[in-house]
């Protein structure tokens, strides 16, 4: 789990990595992570990118930790189509790996 005291303390590349490994241990698609979305407003965009790949990028700034960790989760899942229940164990699943605990409350 990692440590993290305010929003605007986020580790976001701390919190992307360990969710990346996570996805990889499980051989599911890993898209690749960035901040802040370049779409005005928004709190998530994902893009496929030419050759397959997906890009999810997630706002940091004003935000609450657990709503940046759900952003993370949920561009994972939409990444690998996945969808229904299927989707509700791996989102508490991945949550744990990077929030622990207070992602399962969420």
């Amino acid at each position: 789990m990692v440590d993290v005291e305010t929003p605007s303390s986020i580790p976001f590349g701390a919190l992307a990595r360990l969710l990346a490994a996570e996805v990889r241990r499980h051989d599911l698609v890993v898209p690749a992570f960035s901040s802040p979305p370049r779409t005005p407003g928004a709190n998530r965009t994902i893009r496929r990118l030419p050759g397959g790949g997906v890009m999810v990028a997630v706002r940091v700034r004003d935000r609450g930790v657990q709503d940046v960790i759900d952003d993370l989760v949920e561009g994972v899942l939409l990444a690998n189509g996945l969808a229904g229940q299927a989707a509700v164990g791996w989102r508490l699943a991945l949550r744990a790996v990077v929030g622990g605990e207070e992602a399962m409350a969420a």
